[in-house]
């Protein structure tokens, strides 16, 4: 099979800089993951992304850009091909030519129930400024197909779980856990299709909340957290949600999720008490799966945050499970999305399935993606 060197990029709903990420694969089974890179958003231009945010709720069509989104929907392209170049002149340009790069854009309003995402991102722009080709707009063929268009990155999960190193290859079934803003699993068994959902609020309320009354954007290293405990009776509430008790395939929009359960809390109670509910939330998640997890692997930004990962370690523990980073596998948690969107961009130039009934609720095995050339 033919093999393509891709560049995946991934801006995420925790609004914090671009991801980079090079591969080697046949978006297949063979798979040789490469260097990767970070450009941080400064706070100024977060600001921006979030205030867009409220501008795209009055979106009824995908194509459209009200007030400032078309300036901020350039700016974000051009932001990526400037990191593509930073990307290209350090350790990825060394490593490999790329053929193509999966662009994934900045998500700024996901309604599946109205078959309505908007990812901001220029595929034509990108392609002209980094001479490459661009595979973006992989959510709109899934939702077409009556699919949620999230997740999509179940299919690179999949392909890394059959490369596990011992001491953990083979404990079937695996689940990938992605901490993002909003947190997602994928569900692999030892054979079938991979089963996909998103699980709850991620790191978005804990950003939230300490931005709001804490004056800093994220709670680096958990250490606000430290200070508090968990209001069990609030989790409690979170968890109460009709969301938690629906089975897969189901997706959220970074808002459905708010902070009214913690009004009124003191600062690391709060992160405290949110931390707890994104990882009850995923341990919830077992609910909805055909058998027990044997092994749980954590990625994403939210794996940084020790109550987060701690109170999963508790949780899976009860049930026999084990809970690892993905870093204890040999992968590299911070870079897993972005070289997700580097192998379903090869997926897409193959004309290979992107999502499967079983991660979005698609009525079929869905290709998709837009490929424009420069």
């Amino acid at each position: 099979m033919p093999q393509f060197c891709a560049i995946g990029l991934m801006s995420g709903t925790s609004m914090d800089g671009i991801d980079l990420a090079m591969l080697l694969s046949d978006g297949e089974n063979a798979l040789e993951r490469g260097p990767s890179f970070f450009v941080p958003y400064e706070a100024d231009f977060r600001q921006r992304i979030a205030a867009g945010l409220e501008e795209a709720k009055a979106i009824v069509r995908r194509e459209e850009r009200p007030g400032t989104l078309a300036e901020l929907e350039r700016e974000i392209t051009e932001r990526h091909a400037d990191a593509v170049t930073r990307f290209l002149a350090g350790e990825a340009g060394k490593w490999g030519q790329p053929d193509l790069i999966g662009f994934h854009g900045q998500t700024v309003l996901h309604r599946p129930h109205l078959g309505l995402t908007v990812q901001l991102g220029d595929g034509p722009l990108l392609a002209s400024r980094t001479g490459l080709p661009v595979v973006y707009d992989m959510r709109a063929n899934d939702m077409l197909h009556g699919g949620q268009g999230a997740p999509l990155v179940p299919a690179y999960h999949a392909a890394l779980a059959r490369t596990l190193p011992k001491p953990f290859a083979g404990e079937f079934p695996v689940v990938f856990i992605n901490i993002g803003g909003i947190s997602n699993i994928t569900y692999v068994g030892e054979s079938g299709d991979p089963i996909a959902f998103d699980t709850g609020p991620g790191n978005t309320l804990i950003d939230q909340w300490v931005s709001r009354e804490g004056g800093v954007p994220f709670d680096a290293g958990g250490a606000i957290a430290s200070e508090g405990g968990v209001i069990v009776s609030v989790v409690k509430r979170y968890l109460d949600s009709p969301f938690f008790a629906k089975s897969g395939p189901k997706s959220l929009d970074r808002n459905d999720f708010t902070l009214d359960e913690v009004e009124g809390l003191e600062l690391a109670d709060g992160a405290r008490t949110l931390a707890g509910v994104s990882a009850e939330a995923i341990l919830k998640s077992a609910d909805h799966m055909p058998e027990a997890p044997r092994l749980w692997i954590v990625c994403g930004g939210g794996r940084k945050n020790p109550h987060i990962v701690g109170d999963l370690r508790a949780g899976a523990l009860k049930a026999g499970a084990q809970v690892i980073l993905a870093e204890d596998a040999g992968f590299n948690g911070d870079a897993t999305e972005a070289e997700a969107w580097a192998y379903l961009a090869v997926r897409a130039e193959r004309g290979l399935p992107l999502t499967f009934p079983t991660t979005t609720g698609c009525s079929e095995a869905v290709a998709g993606g837009v490929i424009t050339r420069p």
